[in-house]
């Protein structure tokens, strides 16, 4: 298992581990880096219409190890078991988080990801209804606007994400932007 402050420190260095496919872990630092600027959060009209008929219930942190392992279920994963165990016990450290959407008391979707000081560092997402982990990620945005966070990090930038707003920045900016926010003091938790 990686120790809680070797995984903050990596964060606040601006790196986070990935398992590989032999069992080891890596270490990355993507330049460029994707980023949503929080403030130009863009909700696609569709997405807008399905937040509108609340189809989805979201609560936050009720499900976390239950997301990773559905983040995992996929053809090709970086999450494995240590991994799960590292990051579950940073859940219990209040470091890790996630963000679930629920229907019929049924998980169908969410995202976790690591906060530190006014930074939310984005790990994965899943869904098993359309539009369940947009719904989460909509609602990450505005729990982090709230409570006054300045950056998402979302590591890569993906066309999937570039529809909701999501750039890429130089290693240089993104340091920058990591520095100012984790000297933050914000918090995640609270007031649900």
């Amino acid at each position: 298992m990686i120790a809680p402050e070797v995984l903050l420190q990596g964060y606040r260095l601006g790196v986070f581990p990935m398992g590989m496919e032999d069992g080891s872990i890596e270490w990355f630092s993507p330049d460029p880096r994707g980023i949503i600027p929080l403030a130009e959060f863009h909700i696609p009209h569709a997405l807008e219409r399905t937040l509108r008929k609340g189809l989805f219930e979201t609560r936050i942190n009720s499900a976390f190890t239950r997301v990773m392992r559905r983040c995992a279920q996929r053809d090709e994963t970086w999450i494995n078991i240590e991994i799960i165990k590292s990051y579950t016990h940073l859940h219990e450290q209040g470091h890790a988080h996630s963000v679930e959407t629920w229907q019929e008391g049924r998980l169908v979707g969410g995202l976790y990801g690591v906060t530190l000081g006014g930074a939310f560092f984005g790990e994965s997402m899943f869904h098993d209804v359309t539009d369940a982990s947009k719904v989460a990620l909509a609602t990450l945005v505005e729990r982090l606007r709230a409570r006054n966070f300045v950056l998402l990090d979302t590591q890569w930038l993906t066309p999937h994400l570039q529809r909701f707003g999501a750039i890429e920045v130089s290693r240089r900016q993104y340091m920058h932007l990591l520095t100012r926010a984790v000297a933050l003091a914000r918090t995640f938790e609270g007031n649900e």
